[in-house]
């Protein structure tokens, strides 16, 4: 039996893109997911598909940027599960674009989803795993959290705070695991929400090599599943063939 038997994961932004890929993975692995994001619908959809293949999956609609949501999100967990052995704070957004275009509602938005999402999904999930003594946060960052590129300021800069928030927690908590995941350019709707023509441009180009969600996913199922006394504190994925 794997380390991920029967571990309850709560995932966030499972809709589409890494969530999604991650909830499949881990439930095909003997894990209870439980998933969040805005779109019921999406979440209902797979639910269905993993329960169907004869996984445990439950789902509840969330947004991250709603602290008693959150805090909401892993109550139903519990009162589902009994327990939470994982929160993966997954859920982002990234609307490049130059600082000079002063998209303000665009950078408070990232600032929103990409931090507090992950500092209340700590908030959630920290008294509850100190509690049971035991646990561990997954928190997914980029490699815009190591380095810096054009129209991505604000974005690199939420990243950056993953991580940095991340080795904070894993420092003060001797008892509860911290991961952070950083992709490279990966297969998924992110760049979606570009509005900038510019950015979007760049990000086209940009994102020309890539790969599919399923190896971020991957590499979450491996940080899980490692023995309890083992943290894989950081992992960067990317293509092959990215220069990035």
């Amino acid at each position: 039996m794997s380390n991920l038997e029967g571990k309850v994961i709560a995932v966030t932004g499972a809709s589409s893109g890494i969530g999604e890929a991650t909830a499949r993975l881990l439930a095909a692995r003997g894990a209870h997911v439980v998933l969040g994001a805005r779109r019921l619908d999406r979440l209902q959809a797979l639910v269905a598909e993993i329960t169907a293949a004869g996984g445990s999956a439950r789902c509840r609609a969330l947004d991250v940027t709603d602290r008693a949501d959150v805090e909401a999100f892993v109550t139903f967990a519990l009162e589902h599960n009994g327990r939470l052995d994982v929160m993966v704070n997954n859920a982002g957004l990234m609307p490049l674009s130059p600082l000079a275009a002063l998209k303000v509602e665009e950078w408070d938005r990232m600032i929103d989803v990409n931090i507090r999402g992950v500092l209340y999904g700590i908030a959630a999930g920290l008294p509850v795993m100190k509690a049971q003594g035991f646990g561990q946060f997954v928190n997914v960052s980029s490699i815009g959290g190591h380095r810096v590129s054009p129209t991505a300021a604000v974005y690199c800069a939420t990243k950056y705070a993953v991580i940095a928030i991340s080795d904070g927690l894993r420092q003060e908590h001797d008892d509860i695991r911290v991961t952070v995941i950083s992709p490279g350019v990966t297969e998924s709707e992110l760049a979606s929400t570009i509005t900038d023509v510019g950015a979007a441009a760049f990000m086209e180009d940009f994102r020309r090599i890539a790969i599919p969600p399923e190896a971020i996913a991957r590499a979450i199922a491996f940080a899980v599943a490692e023995p309890d006394d083992v943290d894989v504190n950081e992992i960067i994925v990317r293509p092959t063939a990215s220069p990035h």
